[in-house]
């Protein structure tokens, strides 16, 4: 058995997909943080049979919560102080997700004008349907990356 030591203060994600905890490594920039990560793959789960865990020893503002709720809401939040689980968030669709993904529609101002801010905004959230805020192209790729 594995045994992966404990937080004493951090973030502890859980419920990740198997398989996704490096995209979500990468997309909330982890890698560029002066913290500790561990990334657990592939760990048994009774309620999902596989998931993923990233452990962050750093404070729970420096996690943009947005992109994680844009790519799974599902996924449990745990705040950690003192060793203990002092807290869970709810992740949420976003309203709004600025510089996570792209445009891909070729006539849209953010395909001439490089420096703008690619911003999606949430149009359907029975659907999940997020659209570009210039040319309401609609999001097409995977979210789940």
């Amino acid at each position: 058995m594995l045994n992966v030591g404990q937080l004493n203060e951090g973030v502890v994600l859980d419920h990740i997909k198997a398989g996704k905890s490096m995209t979500i490594y990468h997309d909330l920039k982890l890698d560029k943080l002066d913290c500790c990560v561990a990334i657990i793959k592939n760990a048994r789960s009774a309620k999902m049979g596989r998931k993923d865990i990233i452990k962050v020893e750093c404070p729970i503002d420096t996690l943009n919560l947005d992109i994680l709720g844009f790519i799974d809401h599902n996924i449990t939040v745990n705040i950690i102080k003192d060793g203990k689980i002092v807290e869970k968030k709810e992740l949420h669709l976003p309203k709004e997700i600025k510089n996570v993904i792209r445009c891909k529609n070729p006539r849209c101002i953010t395909s001439v004008e490089q420096e703008l801010d690619q911003i999606f905004f949430l149009a359907d959230p029975a659907k999940e349907v997020y659209r570009c805020k210039y040319c309401e192209e609609k999001y097409r790729g995977s979210r789940n990356k």
